[in-house]
């Protein structure tokens, strides 16, 4: 299979897959359209890279349906000179997608083998706006608070009270809430220091959110 056949895939797949299920911001569609979803997988699974489904990258961790990482970056609604962290590098994948749409990317994965692979990638794509830290998610990254928005690619049971923190005001905090096996995507925007508007983007699974502020090993 040739890298212009994934081309085609990847087109399709966001005609298909992202726009006519109401992906409408123009600057995710097109990040979309552009990020090589296939390369941060293993290539045994280069075929099914823009399927309808996520896809295991190891250590029961897992790449997002292609349709949910469009929906949460969407809802980030993400500017060129804004400051983003991501809490669960995992594939890379998603951070990718971020890179190609705010100044700097500031992601967390808590696994270190993950880390590597999806720093190798993504160095590898010329990515030079993303930094990755090996630590506890749910602490957040105080050292470059506060952000205009966070984005979370794993299920908590409740806001990790750190992320709120580090959100500047008007920030958005995109983040799947609920058990351990069922949650919601739920979209926070802090209005001052302890309230937020609230919107519920529908039902979703994600793996568990491990760490201080979030379920426990």
């Amino acid at each position: 299979m040739t890298i212009d056949e994934f081309y085609g895939k990847r087109q399709q797949m966001v005609d298909t897959q992202i726009v006519k299920r109401g992906i409408k911001d123009k600057r995710v569609i097109e990040a979309m359209r552009k990020v090589p979803r296939h390369l941060f997988i293993d290539n045994a699974l280069w075929p099914q890279a823009y399927e309808d489904h996520p896809l295991p990258i190891g250590e029961k961790q897992t790449i997002s349906q292609p349709y949910i990482v469009a929906l949460m970056t969407e809802a980030l609604e993400l500017e060129e000179n804004d400051k983003v962290l991501e809490i669960g590098t995992g594939s890379g994948y998603q951070t990718a997608i971020l890179a190609e749409l705010a100044e700097q990317v500031y992601s967390i994965e808590r696994l270190p083998n993950i880390a590597k692979n999806a720093r190798k990638i993504l160095d590898k794509l010329n990515y030079k706006n993303v930094m990755i830290s090996i630590r506890d998610g749910t602490e957040g990254w105080s050292e470059f608070a506060p952000f205009d928005a966070i984005i979370v690619t794993a299920a908590a049971p409740h806001i990790p009270r750190p992320l709120f923190e580090q959100l500047k005001i008007k920030g958005r905090l995109v983040i799947p809430i609920g058990g351990e096996f069922s949650q919601d995507l739920m979209v926070y925007t802090k209005t001052d220091k302890e309230a937020t508007d609230v919107e519920n983007l529908g039902g979703c699974r994600f793996v568990k959110l491990i760490g201080a502020h979030g379920w426990k090993e």
